[in-house]
C-alpha cells in the first residue's frame, strides 16, 4: 500500500517523518517501501556522534549545540538513543523532556529511540532515523548514544565526527586506558570542569594523545573544556566540530567515512535478515532442535553454524527454483 510518506518527508513534513521512523522501528513493509523511495535523496547531512559515560552531560551538550547551530540558521536533526524500558520496550526518556526548549522550532526535529537490546550504543533504527532526517533537509544531525559506560564503537563508524564526552568526577581517566579509546574520538570534551579534577584529566588525556602515532595528514584530536549546564564551551565545541568537517572535506576523508557508514548499515541489515530467516525455519522448530543438540553436547557452535549456513543455502536454492518455475508458468 502506497502511503506517500517519502514524498511528504522530502517536503519537510515532520508528522510523516515521525510516522516513518516508527515504521522503521517496527520493521514493517511500509518502512521498506518508503525507504526505497527516500534513500536516493539522502547523503547530504553531516552526522555528529556524541558519546560517553552515563551522566557525563551528553544531553545538555546536545541541547546547547542545537541552539548554536540554529543561530547559524542550520536545520538540525537529533537522534537521542535511550535505554529500553523493561516495562514498555520504549525509550525511558522522551525527546520533549530532553530538549523541550527546541521542540517548537520547525527547523529542529528530535526523536528518541530505544536500544531494544541492540549493543554498541546505537538503536537498530538509528541509521534509518538519520536517513529520514537527511531526507527532510536537516543539514546537521546529532546522534547521542545511550552511554553504556564503555566506549561505543558503532558510533565512530556511523558518524562523520565523533565527540567523546569525559568528566573528571566519573573516573574517566581510567576509562581512557581501555583499548580503543584514542581511536574513537575526533573531538574530546571534558565536561563539568567546575567540579575540579579537570586539569589532571586533561593532562592524562594529552599524555595519551602524545603517545599515539600520528600519521602524515591525519586529524589531530583537540580537547575542549565545557560546563554544559551553564552553556560554557558550547561555541568552542561547535567550532571544533565544523573545523573537523572542513578537514574531512579538504582531505577526501568525508567520502571514506560515508562509505564506512554504508557498510555498517548494510552488514547490520544482512545480519537482521539472516537472524529473522533462521528463527523462521520450520516455524522455529529447526533452531529449537539445534539448540537442544548443543545443550546436550552432541555438536558444537562452529559445526552448528556451518549446518545453519548449509540449510540457508538449500532453502535459498529451492526458493530461486520455485521463483523461476513461477515466471515460466506465467
Amino acid at each position: 500500500m502506497k502511503t506517500g510518506l517519502a514524498s511528504k518527508i522530502l517536503k519537510g513534513d515532520a508528522s510523516a517523518a515521525a510516522r516513518l521512523i516508527s515504521e522503521i522501528e517496527d520493521e514493517t513493509a511500509v518502512a521498506l517501501e518508503e525507504m526505497s523511495r527516500l534513500y536516493p535523496h539522502t547523503g547530504r547531512a553531516y552526522i555528529v556522534g556524541i558519546t560517553g559515560s552515563p551522566g557525563a552531560g551528553k544531553s545538555t551538550l546536545t541541547n546547547n549545540l542545537i541552539g548554536f547551530f540554529r543561530e547559524k540558521k542550520m536545520m538540525v536533526g537529533v537522534v537521542a538513543v535511550d535505554p529500553t524500558s523493561a516495562f514498555t520496550g520504549g525509550a525511558i526518556l522522551g525527546d520533549r523532556v530532553r530538549m523541550q526548549t527546541h521542540s517548537a522550532d520547525k527547523d529542529v526535529f528530535i526523536r528518541s529511540l530505544a536500544t531494544r537490546g541492540w549493543v554498541g550504543g546505537l538503536a537498530k533504527a538509528a541509521l534509518g532515523a538519520v536517513h529520514v532526517m537527511d531526507g527532510m533537509g536537516k543539514e546537521i544531525i546529532l546522534v547521542e548514544t545511550v552511554g553504556s559506560g564503555q566506549i561505543e564503537i558503532d558510533i565512530t563508524r556511523a558518524a562523520d565526527t565523533t565527540v567523546l564526552v569525559l568528566t573528571p568526577i566519573a573516573g574517566d581517566e581510567i576509562q581512557m586506558m581501555k583499548a580503543g579509546i584514542l581511536e574513537t574520538a575526533d573531538v574530546f570534551v571534558i565536561n563539568k570542569v567546575d567540579k575540579g579534577g579537570a586539569d589532571l584529566l586533561r593532562a592524562h588525556l594529552e599524555l595519551m594523545l602524545s603517545m599515539k602515532p600520528q600519521l602524515p595528514g591525519e586529524w589531530p584530536p583537540d580537547i575542549v573544556l565545557t560546563e554544559a549546564i551553564y552553556g560554557k564551551g558550547t561555541e568552542e565545541l561547535a567550532v571544533e566540530i565544523l573545523r573537523h568537517r572542513e578537514f574531512l572535506v579538504n582531505s577526501d576523508g568525508l567520502e571514506q567515512r560515508q562509505r564506512e557508514r554504508i557498510k555498517l548499515e548494510l552488514m547490520e541489515t544482512v545480519e537482521g535478515y539472516l537472524k529473522d530467516f533462521i528463527h523462521e525455519i520450520d516455524q522455529g522448530d529447526y533452531l529449537k532442535k539445534l539448540v537442544a543438540t548443543l545443550a546436550q553436547g552432541k555438536t558444537n557452535p562452529q559445526s552448528a553454524a556451518r549446518e545453519i549456513t548449509a540449510r540457508l543455502g538449500r532453502d535459498l536454492s529451492r526458493l530461486q527454483s520455485s521463483d523461476r518455475a513461477n515466471r515460466k508458468a506465467s
